[in-house]
């Protein structure tokens, strides 16, 4: 099979490239797999596809660009060029631009992909009947809220169009057969990125405690109470403790790291880490006490709990929205706070850095969940879809060459 993936690739910065470098680690490791070809956004650097595992070959052609209005027609070329098998689409409803019309005109993709016949599958990672808008930085203007809701129902009615839309939590899969009734709709969970040959042994490197936070931060995801909290811990406890934020601002609030290092400048040991390699992510979690996830809201399953799962990692997060659901579905623990209390998040992270058991504890249960959906898993999980789809077709092909049909047409 050659499989394109459409979808921002490292060493793009639009969202969702990690997610996309582990899946082709996995699925070029795939024996029914001949070729991946790799429909990516324009970059300055080279792509990131020096992997050290055998693996089929992988074709690159930067077809698309964030907010470009003509990715549309781009893309389609690239198809028709490539002459893919299948295509996975890596997507979420802004992953083509942040402008409303570069961004729709990017999701017409899947349709284009049905029409031409070939098998695809989106892959959607998160669905905006989920998203507060006022907290992910769309708009807090309840008439405007109204008016989103409208585009984005559209949106995904479009999505809709692709032969499988796989979602990574069971409430959205509920959720788009009930108002849309969508019969293609699936569940494949998000998936681990790396487990290890051998387990976490939970130790953490002498010196201070790091309090990490991962991931692109200023809309819903804000550093000010982490900070604060770590502060008051230190101050109850007396322990040596380094914050780590690690990551860059989101597209949509630039500047807002700079701002957050600026007003808490007369705070020591804080750590900003800016874009953080692929290769740098081992060590960033390995010598980290706890990932904090300082969110005021969710807007799909988190990348970042599964990855400090894969690294035996305790973490604190808020009670709230995708973050709880994925506690209940796929077994990762955690200590939870109040995300309106900077009080509640330090008491929160006190529990841990107090309580070495404690700490290993949940890391420990958090990499039990990790281990049982790992990325190989979750490719060998699309590689199945992609055959039900690809028998589908068959049949229906078989069912209107049968004698009836064709004398219809004589």
């Amino acid at each position: 099979m050659k499989l394109a993936i459409v979808t921002a690739y490292p060493p793009s910065k639009v969202t969702l490239n990690e997610y996309a470098y582990h899946l082709v680690k996995h699925f070029r490791q795939k024996e029914s797999i001949t070729e991946l070809i790799l429909l990516t956004d324009k970059t300055e650097g080279n792509k990131d596809i020096n992997f050290t595992e055998n693996g089929c070959k992988i074709t690159v052609r930067e077809c698309w660009k964030f907010n470009s209005y003509t990715n549309v027609f781009h893309m389609t070329k690239a198809l028709h060029q490539m002459k893919p098998d299948a295509v996975l689409f890596n997507l979420q409803f802004m992953k083509f631009g942040d402008k409303k019309v570069a961004a729709a005109l990017g999701l017409l993709m899947p349709l284009i992909c049905k029409l031409k016949g070939i098998p695809n599958i989106v892959l959607l990672h998160n669905i905006l009947e989920e998203v507060d808008l006022g907290s992910a930085g769309f708009t807090s203007n309840a008439l405007m809220q109204n008016v989103y809701g409208f585009i984005g129902s559209c949106l995904t009615r479009l999505i809709l169009q692709a032969d499988t839309v796989a979602v990574t939590m069971q409430k959205y899969v509920t959720i788009l057969q009930e108002k849309y009734k969508a019969n293609n709709v699936t569940l494949i969970p998000h998936g681990t990125f790396e487990i290890g040959l051998e387990k976490p042994d939970y130790t953490i490197p002498n010196g201070p405690l790091q309090i990490m936070t991962f991931g692109k931060f200023g809309t819903y995801k804000k550093v000010e109470s982490m900070i604060e909290a770590v502060a008051l811990v230190r101050a109850s406890t007396g322990l040596n403790l380094e914050i780590v934020i690690a990551g860059t601002d989101n597209p949509n609030v630039p500047g807002y790291l700079a701002s957050v290092k600026e007003k808490y400048k007369h705070i020591p040991q804080i750590r900003f880490t800016g874009y953080v390699e692929e290769t740098e992510v081992p060590k960033l979690f390995n010598e980290s006490a706890v990932v904090v996830f300082p969110y005021t809201s969710t807007t799909g399953s988190s990348g970042v709990l599964h990855q400090a799962g894969s690294y035996g990692k305790a973490v604190v997060m808020p009670d709230i929205g995708d973050l709880a659901l994925l506690i209940k579905e796929e077994g990762y623990q955690g200590q939870f706070f109040d995300p309106t209390s900077v009080t509640s998040l330090a008491t929160a992270i006190a529990s841990i850095v107090t309580n070495t058991d404690y700490r290993i504890a949940l890391g420990k249960a958090n990499y039990k969940a990790a281990t049982a959906f790992p990325m190989s898993t979750i490719t060998e999980m699309y590689l199945n879809v992609f055959n039900s789809i690809k028998s589908c077709k068959m049949v229906s092909n078989e069912k209107d060459l049968e004698p009836s049909t064709v004398q219809k047409y004589i």
